[in-house]
């Protein structure tokens, strides 16, 4: 069967001072540390494709910081960004609040941690996995297609959508801590395919030396 790789790329870190969980609200881009972050991502995969990657495709969510994330390594690799709503932020009710443990000690927002497996607060994980795999499945054998045996894409998203795909590829449950995601700032989780099957999952930060003074709000 056909061999290929989709590398999932957080985002960088965003322009947040007033650290609101901003979810799919438009405007919100990267940071002077987030454009950093990107340029790492995109010296990263320059140098993987001058060792033998195939990167043929390059993704990106609809929001400016995933758009400004891909902008680097699609320079550097001289592909077009594809966009695709598919691998957008997870829906979210609480976005636009900050300090949203102090929120939740108002009974108007009880409502929204009846099933917290679910999660009842926004979109459910089982929906973020499903739209996410549809993505990953397309343009992957788009690139197939295209290309041949052996292609990757980079498709760059969000940290919960990414994280709970990962966990359905390796067989967990999609219910978790937020605080223990190993999803950070420009992190790379990439899964090998042969066929339609998972090989495996591998996880690589390429720049972990700007990870240090980062503002990382979980499912931002």
């Amino acid at each position: 069967m056909p061999l290929s790789t989709v590398h999932l790329l957080r985002h960088g870190e965003v322009f947040n001072p007033d650290r609101i969980l901003y979810g799919r609200i438009p405007g919100f881009g990267l940071s002077e540390l987030g454009f950093k972050m990107a340029d790492g991502a995109g010296d990263y995969f320059a140098k993987h494709q001058s060792s033998g990657g195939n990167i043929v495709r390059i993704v990106a969510s609809p929001l400016v910081r995933a758009q400004q994330t891909a902008a680097p390594t699609a320079q550097a690799l001289e592909l077009p960004i594809l966009t695709d709503d598919r691998v957008i932020e997870a829906g979210n009710k609480l976005q636009g609040l900050s300090k949203v443990a102090q929120h939740l000690k108002n009974p108007r927002y009880w409502p929204l941690l009846v099933n917290p497996l679910k999660p009842s607060w926004g979109e459910p994980y089982a929906e973020q996995v499903t739209r996410m795999r549809e993505a990953m499945d397309f343009h992957r054998k788009a690139a197939l297609d295209e290309h041949g045996d052996g292609v990757e894409i980079v498709i760059v998203s969000h940290q919960l959508p990414i994280w709970v795909t990962r966990r359905a590829a390796e067989g967990k449950p999609l219910w978790h801590d937020p605080r223990k995601r190993e999803c950070t700032l420009t992190s790379i989780t990439s899964f090998e395919f042969d066929g339609d099957e998972i090989l495996s999952v591998r996880y690589t930060e390429p720049s972990p030396e700007l990870l240090a003074g980062a503002a990382n709000i979980p499912g931002a």
